[in-house]
């Protein structure tokens, strides 16, 4: 007696339910599939730290999201000109909260995709760890407007305030850095 399964015979494809037969057209699908061009886009940001109160506060702005929510995050933007990704920081967070800062460190980079109505875009943000040194909290500066709102979060709270995951994990490295574990 033999236990081998039985194999499906070589023929035509079996007629779906309803006994139309769909062809499909690979050639023609290829030629009517809408393809988008892909744009490479560089930010930087990050958190600027101020610890004049005897605990870390982050300056972190409020913006709204593509469906319209506002969401808290950490105030970033595109390079000008030849600005390196810290110079860039640098003038982003002064711009988004009104805080000056100077460069402690990096505290690394996030790389996502995003598809837009007539693009897919690769981003690639900067962020590094910035000492207060100047400055009032305000979205004044904001040239673009994006920011809402601002405000200092103590450090220890961020990852519960922040919308996005990656920026959540950046302020866990920077706790960490700031209690010298890192």
């Amino acid at each position: 007696m033999s236990s081998a399964v039985p194999r499906p015979r070589p023929g035509p494809v079996p007629t779906p339910p309803g006994g139309h037969a769909l062809h499909i057209d690979p050639h023609r699908a290829r030629r009517t599939t809408r393809s988008l061009p892909v744009v490479d886009e560089t930010s930087a940001g990050g958190l600027v730290i101020d610890e004049s109160a005897g605990m870390a506060h982050a300056a972190v702005i409020a913006r709204r999201n593509r469906a319209g929510r506002l969401e808290w995050c950490l105030p970033k933007g595109h390079l000008e000109g030849d600005e390196t990704p810290a110079e860039a920081a640098v003038r982003e967070i002064a711009e988004e909260t009104g805080i000056q800062g100077r460069v402690v460190r990096s505290l690394g980079t996030i790389d996502y995709w995003f598809t837009g109505d007539d693009r897919r875009v690769h981003k690639v943000v900067h962020h590094f760890l910035l000492a207060a040194t100047g400055g009032t909290l305000t979205v004044e500066g904001d040239p673009d407007g994006e920011a809402e709102d601002v405000a200092w979060i103590a450090v220890v709270d961020l990852p519960d305030r922040l919308a996005y995951p990656n920026e959540r994990r950046l302020a866990i490295t920077a706790c960490a850095v700031l209690s010298g574990e890192a």
